[in-house]
């Protein structure tokens, strides 16, 4: 018997030590390097670790054992839960419609979804591969996702704002946006016929007003970034196109043989506590019981903390966000996203770098196709490594006056 809980012990920060080899570290020294590389969402693990029990998953010795989980659907390797799972998260929150009329694909995260999609939407009697393109500043990632497999089928073109070839496209759109925050359209303004992917990652209430339910051809989300349980690795595609989801399935058939069905029932669970709750709306519940209250709370006071910190600084500026009314909360408010793009000032060339030598490991703006100024920094890590950040920009900035 295999019991799934939704909290697990805390995971330690990480100390990069000379030789290049990771050790782990309980609390960040002043001597240790601290990692804001990497949006690995610890931030919300206070909150599941008081929902443990709630979200416990008794799995017994022969339960799952099939590759098949439901012959009649597109995405055959997909629980019937799951399914019915997501359609009512997104019922929940409003902010993608995924009804019956749709087709989800389930993944290994939102990473082999991608490259599902990419495989789904290139032409296969092409003599040339098709150019993927996005607006930059554009998730790191992307690039070498695209690159990796040095497919016959699709290649990276670079900035979608710079795109001017008379050759078809795969155009990524990414919104909430990874790295900046702000909400993304499509911009490729070329003769060639464009199909676009639309990564939804961050377009969950904690990180950005729900301001519309999306209706695209392709969209794309994470459990990860959802709710913080990065270690499950599933994500999910919403699909119009039959045909698409067809070739995507198939994708992952051919890579993984579908994906593991302890995780897809661990993340139904999931989904099923936080919806749960929003129903309890109007009774004694506290505001903190709601899932996406609390992660918005809490992405909300760090906002405040770096910007008063940041502030006071001549050192780095922050990006700046408007105001929007919320459909899920019904009230106006900003963003807050999960990652900050910070700018250094004067004469700091290399954000990344300078951050480094306060042992802070960002990612520099190169990475995201724009001047080396810029660094993203993750807003998502533990308290502690959080405030140990907080620390050593505010020493910086008094040793430079």
């Amino acid at each position: 018997m295999v019991v799934l809980k939704a909290a697990s012990p805390p995971v330690p920060s990480v100390n990069k030590i000379n030789n290049g080899t990771i050790k782990p570290l309980i609390t960040p020294s002043p001597s240790s390097f601290i990692n804001l590389d990497q949006g690995d969402p610890e931030v919300f693990r206070s909150y599941w670790r008081k929902k443990s029990e709630e979200c416990t998953v008794v799995i017994n010795g022969e339960d799952l054992m099939s590759y098949l989980s439901d012959t009649s659907n597109v995405c055959w390797f997909m629980l019937p839960e799951l399914r019915e799972a997501i359609q009512r998260l997104h019922r929940v929150v409003g902010n993608a419609s995924a009804g019956m009329d749709k087709h989800i694909v389930v993944g290994t995260g939102s990473t082999q979804l991608f490259q599902a999609a990419l495989f789904a939407l290139s032409p296969s009697d092409s003599p040339i591969p098709i150019n993927v393109v996005a607006a930059s500043p554009y998730y790191s990632e992307y690039k070498d996702e695209v690159e990796i497999l040095r497919s016959g089928l699709y290649r990276w073109g670079g900035d979608a704002r710079e795109y001017d070839k008379n050759e078809e496209y795969i155009e990524v759109v990414t919104a909430p946006n990874n790295p900046c925050g702000s909400i993304r359209r499509a911009v490729a303004n070329c003769e060639g016929e464009g199909r676009v992917i639309h990564d939804l990652a961050y377009y969950w209430p904690q990180y950005t007003p729900i301001t519309q339910q999306y209706d695209h051809d392709l969209m794309l989300f994470t459990f990860s970034k959802c709710t913080g349980h990065a270690g499950s690795r599933i994500g999910w595609a919403i699909v119009k196109d039959i045909e698409v989801a067809r070739k995507m399935t198939r994708f992952i058939h051919m890579s993984s043989i579908g994906v593991s069905k302890e995780s897809q029932t661990r993340v139904a669970k999931i989904i099923g506590v936080i919806c749960d709750s929003y129903q309890e709306i109007g009774s004694s519940l506290d505001p903190d019981e709601l899932f996406f209250e609390y992660s918005r709370r809490k992405l909300r006071e760090r906002w405040e903390k770096l910007r008063a910190v940041v502030d006071k600084s001549n050192l780095f500026s922050l990006a700046k966000y408007s105001k929007a009314y919320c459909t899920f909360t019904n009230h106006t408010s900003e963003s807050y996203p999960a990652f900050a793009w910070m700018k250094c000032k004067g004469s700091i060339e290399d954000c990344e770098s300078y951050l480094r030598n306060l042992k802070v490991l960002v990612r520099g703006g190169k990475r995201f196709g724009v001047d080396q100024k810029y660094a993203r920094v993750s807003l998502l890590s533990g308290d502690d490594v959080f405030n140990e950040f907080l620390t050593r920009i505010s020493n910086a900035t008094r040793n430079r006056e």
